[in-house]
């Protein structure tokens, strides 16, 4: 089983710090919402949002990628996405109500993409594929909409379906490779390569 506790010790990066921004401020976000502070709480989640942005583009315009900023990364994102969820529904409670059952039934692909990657891998799995990352934008978009301008029902339905399309193919990926891997551009891809290197074997029979 990998974890990122028995990773080679070294510095935190940049990248890292920012990432481990997110899970720290993960207990000020909570604060913010007891207090019933929706627009500060829309700032500060704001703000995580941005250092998700600029992790990853850090990283690899430093050379600083690494297995340990990955699942940082992974897991600051994680936690964000749920402080926001709870965000939600306490400032918007008859909106989650009224939406429940499809946003369990999309939160239920991502215990099973979380399941399987802790079967295989021992961790969350950390792939960062580009439909990864658009769902990532469109969840952060929906949700910064709501905490400054309102509910969108056409948003929120195409956040549904990509957070959606993301967690299967992710699913695929954990099936498809036997180790833990990061950066993966996605599913296409790999087979895409896999069918070019199996082409190029047959021209050399």
């Amino acid at each position: 089983m990998m974890s990122w506790i028995r990773t080679p010790k070294r510095k935190l990066t940049l990248p890292d710090w920012l990432s481990l921004y997110r899970i720290i401020a993960a207990p000020f976000l909570l604060i913010l919402i007891l207090l019933e502070a929706r627009l500060y709480f829309g700032i500060f989640l704001l703000i995580s949002f941005l250092t998700d942005a600029l992790d990853g583009f850090l990283a690899r315009r430093m050379n600083l990628v690494s297995q340990r900023g990955a699942q940082f990364d992974s897991i600051g994102d994680a936690i964000t996405f749920a402080i926001g969820l709870i965000g939600i529904f306490c400032f918007e409670n008859a909106f989650i109500i009224e939406q429940s059952g499809l946003i369990i039934f999309a939160f239920s692909f991502y215990i099973l993409q979380l399941f399987i990657a802790y079967l295989k891998y021992g961790m969350p799995s950390s792939f960062h594929t580009y439909l990864a990352k658009i769902s990532a934008i469109c969840q952060a978009v929906f949700m910064l909409w709501i905490f400054f301008i309102g509910i969108e029902y056409w948003l929120f339905y195409l956040t549904i379906v990509l957070s959606i399309l993301e967690t299967v193919e992710e699913i695929m990926l954990i099936v498809w490779f036997s180790e833990w891997k990061s950066d993966v551009k996605g599913f296409f891809w790999v087979f895409k390569k896999k069918k070019a290197k199996e082409t190029v074997s047959n021209n050399e029979i």
